[in-house]
């Protein structure tokens, strides 16, 4: 189950004239009994709620005034975001005719056509507010504070991640929570743009489109709908006609296999790196230490310490914290028993809280080697979110294989890793393999369930790659075929730079002369497109070049400046 819980508008929404009719309310009682949260999102105050709806002690969280206060029904407790403006404000609102003003704990709400009034009552006294629109609602709120910010604050007391929630609106105001939610729906009375914005729009209105969502929710976990969002797809790179490759970032398990030093290591931190941009939690299980300097993960365990499972399962229960698990000072034989305890403990917490989102195993081939006792461990029937990396793949464990839906070759004969791999779990490999080895930066893809055959396509780089490449051109040693050698109209010069820094220095330094000579021969724009490989840096000297009218001094400094820019300063 990856759907843990349910946010809904209410106004619109889930009701209908300010009410929840019968049949509304019974699927909301199955989505609790099937182990699911319930929040309501609304703009409404919380009073009023009380009122109105009866049944809201069913809600886990209530997100009232339009993401101002949280509520929870089962303490009764509320949580502010903020705080009301100044009285005098709101008696100024009254004073200039603004009548209908609906004033709640943090909240100040009006209706059109009071909208030009309230801008100006909020300019003239100096408030740092915002002013949200609700169809004919006008509501003032502190800066910063809409229903996605309430959402977000309900998760973290819940310990939930926004990528396990399903949301449902209707209005202006629900873009920014539908937004946040993994799967948006739109119901069939909402607004044109939020329908536009949204993964799924309902063919019923108001509570018949919630209890539409609910159906598929309870029936497939919307697993029929998924391929309908397009807004969360991680991508993996393009193929020669410059379309995306791109997965699903849920329900959806990788084998990135193939030789050493093909680019499995790159191709599986870009993704990470994609991932956590996304704000998806990942857990890297980690044998060799290769991914201790990963950016934005806690490393847990070295080659002097063995990881605590429970240490790990404690930084996973903070939604927002990545990890990595070190397994260096645990002997190699004992790696597999020691991972074959720490899964289950894993897969555990994903049914509690659907998080580690993705899970990377690196030499899945020693975690999970082919003489694993399956008995010892049960797996799930499908793998989502999971990450394997081998040499290997005839090595790894047959029922983990058998749960990989997309195949990634990488390297020396693809073609081969990509039998194999087929061969070990009985499958027939696809006809029509392209044979021969692939080159730096290309990989072979397969995704079984689409039926379509394996392609090949240029994986997109991560960004801890770009920079490796960065500090090579910026401080390494190019070569001497590579470097840039000032010489002069007369040759009489022999300074060789081998880097970029190298470069700033000898330029700063050197003659008018020499200086220009370099330049009018587009000699700077020339190195840093067949040298540096650069075209964007190459195309901006080249305009400097080509500026006749420009001093020595004003020429280098604009091509130092275009340089350090890009290189050389610091980060």
């Amino acid at each position: 189950m990856h759907y843990l819980a349910l946010a809904l508008d209410y106004d619109g929404t889930l009701a209908t004239n300010g009410k929840v009719n019968d049949d509304t309310l019974a699927a909301l009682k199955q989505v609790k009994e099937s182990g699911r949260k319930l929040l309501l999102v609304t703009g409404r105050h919380l009073d009023d709620l009380l009122q109105v709806f009866p049944e809201l002690d069913w809600f886990d969280r209530v997100v009232a005034e339009n993401g101002a206060l949280i509520y929870s029904p089962a303490t009764k407790q509320e949580h502010l975001l903020g705080e009301l403006p100044p009285e005098a404000f709101i008696q100024e609102l009254r004073d200039r005719g603004v009548d209908n003003l609906g004033v709640g704990k943090v909240i100040v709400a009006t209706w059109t056509p009071h909208e030009t009034t309230v801008l100006e009552t909020i300019r003239d006294f100096g408030l740092e507010r915002q002013v949200i629109f609700n169809k004919g609602a006008v509501m003032i709120l502190p800066s910063g504070i809409n229903k996605a910010a309430g959402l977000k604050a309900a998760l973290e007391q819940m310990g939930l991640s926004p990528h396990n929630v399903v949301g449902v609106g209707d209005a202006e105001n629900d873009q920014a929570f539908l937004d946040v939610c993994q799967f948006s729906v739109a119901v069939d009375n909402a607004l044109p743009i939020v329908k536009e914005k949204c993964d799924w729009v309902t063919q019923g209105s108001r509570g018949e489109g919630v209890i539409e969502v609910i159906n598929h929710l309870l029936s497939s976990d919307l697993e029929e709908c998924k391929s309908q969002s397009q807004r969360r797809q991680i991508l993996l790179g393009q193929r020669e006609d410059g379309s995306e490759v791109n997965i699903q970032p849920h329900g959806t398990s990788l084998l990135l296999a193939g030789t050493s030093g093909g680019g499995k290591s790159t191709l599986a931190t870009g993704i990470l790196e994609r991932l956590i941009d996304q704000e998806y939690q990942i857990c890297i299980i980690d044998p060799e230490g290769d991914y201790n300097d990963f950016e934005g993960a806690v490393v847990l365990g070295s080659s002097h310490q063995t990881p605590d499972v429970k240490e790990v399962l404690d930084l996973l229960e903070q939604p927002h914290q990545n990890l990595v698990v070190n397994l260096l000072g645990v002997k190699l034989e004992q790696r597999p028993a020691f991972f074959m305890g720490l899964l289950p403990t894993l897969l555990e917490m994903r049914v509690r809280t659907g998080r580690p989102h993705w899970i990377l195993v690196d030499e899945a081939h020693h975690l999970l080697p082919s003489s694993w006792d399956i008995a010892s461990i049960t797996l799930p029937q499908a793998l989502n979110g999971m990450i394997l990396i081998t040499v290997h793949p005839d090595h790894v464990a047959v029922p983990a294989l058998k749960l990989v839906d997309t195949l990634i070759a990488i390297g020396k004969e693809p073609a081969k890793t990509l039998t194999t791999f087929c061969n070990t779990i009985g499958h027939c490999p696809p006809d029509q393999l392209m044979s021969g080895d692939l080159e730096q930066g290309i990989v072979l893809g397969w995704f079984q369930k689409t039926q379509q055959s394996p392609f090949r396509f240029k994986i997109e780089p991560p960004r801890m790659e770009r920079r490796r490449h960065v500090r090579n051109y910026a401080e390494g040693n190019l070569g001497d075929d590579k470097c840039f050698v000032f010489r002069g109209a007369e040759q009489k010069l022999n300074l060789k730079a081998q880097n970029l820094m190298m470069f700033t220095q000898l330029a700063a330094g050197i003659d008018e002369d020499t200086w220009l000579y370099h330049l009018h021969q587009q000699d700077y724009s020339t190195w840093f497109r067949e040298a540096i490989k650069d075209d964007s840096l190459a195309d901006e000297a080249a305009e400097v070049e080509n500026q006749a009218d420009l001093t020595a001094d004003d020429s280098r400094d604009r091509i130092l400046s275009l340089v350090e820019q890009r290189y050389t300063l610091p980060a």
